[in-house]
């Protein structure tokens, strides 16, 4: 079989920034790619990095591969040669066009559970939660996730304590600090929440390279490891405790994929702010998750994209939205 890839850039704006330890995102940018295979299937994927040292590695890769007719066996063998963001495109595209995924599975694409709620940084988080607690009231399976390391600790703390009292006895709590915080930091929020029912896990509390200090921490509570994954891949074979896993970051998602489908426990599927394409996995396998061992809240981040055409379930329609 012979096929011929095809790219198209997007970009969109999130509805408010996302402020970080690692910075502000207020856009995300990419390209979207389509496979079509020479009996007219087609396969689709997303490629969009959030490392801007990425981006360049991504258009190089898109270059040399779109336009040109190849055998699906030299595709293959060039794909993990590819960059982690491209990788992704390429691996959803052909995973799709062999039935893995999509109308041709067996499971068509899986509708996403209820995800967890993002809460913004700073002192806009209690409001944001406010507006939750009225509009969702006191479910069982209310599940946040707030961004922490972004502002001075004291400041952090003391909204830390408004928001433990704000928040119902059976909720679920995430910290999520991008690698921001000190050991003594990381410890010091680590004692203070791991006694308490409704915390969940500190999500890369330390520097993605201190391994060192990741596993003490873990010694005292619930540790969920993100960019470090991304840095050391090797991780994902080897931590043992949750696994923040962000689909198209992470290169070609049929491994993954087959994981979850195998039940691997301790994996929480997380978004990168995707189009409708991207998407489409990212619900799918949050979905299969759910069916595991392990079943979690996925973090979504409901709300933070716009809406529109570029976030259809349609891949033609979002390709036609970023033309």
């Amino acid at each position: 079989m012979r096929l011929q890839l095809q790219g198209r850039r997007f970009r969109f704006s999130l509805r408010q920034p996302l402020r970080t330890a690692a910075g502000v995102l207020d856009a995300r940018e990419g390209w979207l790619l389509r496979i079509e295979a020479s009996d007219g299937a087609l396969g689709w994927g997303e490629v969009a990095p959030l490392d801007f040292a990425e981006r360049p590695l991504c258009a190089v890769g898109l270059e040399q591969l779109v336009g040109e007719w190849m055998s699906r066996s030299h595709l293959e063998e060039r794909l993990p040669m590819l960059s982690p963001a491209l990788g992704f495109g390429v691996g959803a595209a052909l995973a799709e066009l062999d039935g893995l995924v999509g109308k041709a599975a067996r499971q068509g694409w899986l509708a996403a559970p209820r995800s967890a709620e993002l809460l913004p940084a700073g002192d806009r988080m209690l409001h944001q939660l406010e507006q939750l607690l009225e509009q969702r009231g006191r479910q069982r399976q209310l599940t946040v996730k707030w961004k922490v390391a972004a502002d001075p600790d004291p400041q952090e703390w003391l909204l830390l304590e408004a928001l433990l009292e704000r928040l119902p006895s059976t909720a679920s709590l995430r910290l999520d600090a991008n690698g921001g915080w000190s050991r003594a930091t990381a410890r010091r929020w680590m004692e203070r929440l791991v006694g308490d029912p409704r915390f969940a896990w500190l999500e890369q509390p330390l520097a993605p390279n201190d391994q060192e200090g990741l596993d003490e921490l873990a010694g005292l509570g619930p540790v969920a490891l993100d960019e470090s994954l991304d840095q050391d891949p090797s991780l994902r074979d080897h931590w043992c405790g949750w696994q923040v896993r962000r689909p198209l970051l992470e290169g070609d998602p049929r491994p993954l994929l087959r994981q979850l489908q195998e039940c691997v426990p301790y994996r929480m599927l997380s978004t990168a702010f995707e189009t409708g394409i991207g998407r489409r996995w990212l619900h799918h396998l949050a979905a299969l998750q759910q069916q595991g061992p392990t079943p979690v809240a996925p973090g979504l981040a409901p709300g933070w994209c716009p809406s529109g055409p570029l976030f259809s379930d349609d891949p033609n329609a979002v390709w036609e939205a970023a033309a």
